[in-house]
């Protein structure tokens, strides 16, 4: 039973952050802001959503120190967790200010740092892919300022610190950018972007098997609309798409099953495009997009608990009795009540 049970206002204000869960909390980086903080003088925002308190915090600012290891703010940038490190890397600065530059924030000690990297670097581009497996993070694609949309892709082994151009055998995905990358065991699926010509919104499923660095053909399944800037995860070996509606994927038979999810979700079209979408045990966070603030959960697998709740909120019974923190949940939870939260708790 796929249930939305929360959504929150008062987050982050950037659009198209980057953001990755890490245990129960979720750490979102920078976005699309204002002239005034978005001109490449100022800091990445650092924010952190408490999926157990539904609270968020926002960092300080570093202001001692190497501040030269802190991103600057930008967006179309991506996030990896690889271990207890995230890495941040591309995205666009300010007009067209693109940056190839790795920064790494250890999630235990909330502190910025750079490492020395050797190899190939990737050229500095934005609305581009980045998936971890292992210790090794992929780069797939995106838009580059001299060149346009591109299909390469990068790796790049943390152990080492080592960037590699990955030559591949097979077809390769087309060039795109805000499409999607998602692993699933040692495969990669690309799925959708937009391309060259302003129709180029693809639908088709590309897989790259990164044991053989080869591109392997697929069986044309009945397939989703074309479409970018959509979110894609993967849970329990299936990845799942969103954007305009949810549709779930099996690697084993390649189909399509679309997923209709009950509650209060998101309604406006606009809200959807280029969400962050992070898995947390058995809930989806979904944060960010054109129309920043707003935090909506999808909850694959309601407890007893949140089944409960979702009955009170539906039939309209009596909450004056319940704790605090069960009435709190359940004004967040209520797609009437539009929880508002701007705490501090972490």
């Amino acid at each position: 039973m796929f249930h939305w049970v929360v959504h929150l206002k008062g987050g982050p204000e950037g659009r198209y952050p980057a953001a990755v869960a890490v245990g129960h909390k979720v750490y979102s980086f920078g976005g699309l802001c204002t002239k005034q903080t978005y001109d490449g003088q100022y800091q990445v925002d650092v924010h952190v959503f408490n999926t157990d308190s539904l609270h968020w915090t926002k960092l300080p600012p570093v202001t001692t120190g190497r501040t030269e290891e802190v991103p600057s703010m930008r967006y179309g940038h991506t996030a990896v967790l690889i271990e207890d490190t995230i890495y941040i890397w591309g995205g666009d600065k300010y007009i067209y200010n693109l940056c190839n530059v790795l920064y790494a924030f250890n999630a235990n000690t909330h502190r910025w740092f750079k490492t020395s990297i050797s190899g190939t670097v990737p050229q500095a581009r934005y609305k581009h892919s980045a998936c971890g497996l292992g210790k090794v993070m992929y780069i797939f694609g995106g838009y580059l300022w001299e060149s346009g949309y591109n299909n390469d892709i990068y790796t790049l082994d943390t152990a080492t610190m080592f960037w590699s151009l990955i030559s591949t055998r097979g077809t390769p995905a087309p060039p795109s950018a805000f499409h999607s990358a998602t692993i699933i065991e040692t495969n990669m699926f690309i799925f959708g972007g937009e391309g060259a010509q302003d129709e180029d919104h693809y639908n088709r499923i590309r897989l790259f098997d990164t044991e053989t660095s080869c591109w392997l053909s697929t069986p044309s399944a009945l397939l989703p609309e074309g479409r970018n800037g959509h979110s894609a995860f993967a849970y329990n070996g299936e990845m799942y798409i969103f954007a305009g509606c949810h549709r779930k994927f099996n690697p084993d038979t390649y189909t399509w099953k679309k997923v209709e999810p009950k509650g209060g979700g998101p309604s406006s079209i606009s809200w959807r495009v280029r969400m962050c979408a992070c898995v947390v045990g058995h809930r989806m966070v979904f944060l960010g997009g054109y129309t920043p603030g707003d935090v909506y959960i999808l909850d694959v697998s309601p407890s007893l608990k949140t089944l409960c709740k979702i009955s009170v909120i539906q039939h309209g019974l009596d909450q004056s009795g319940l704790p605090h923190d069960i009435r709190w949940e359940l004004t967040a939870m209520n797609p009437n009540g539009h929880g508002r939260n701007t705490g501090t708790t972490l």
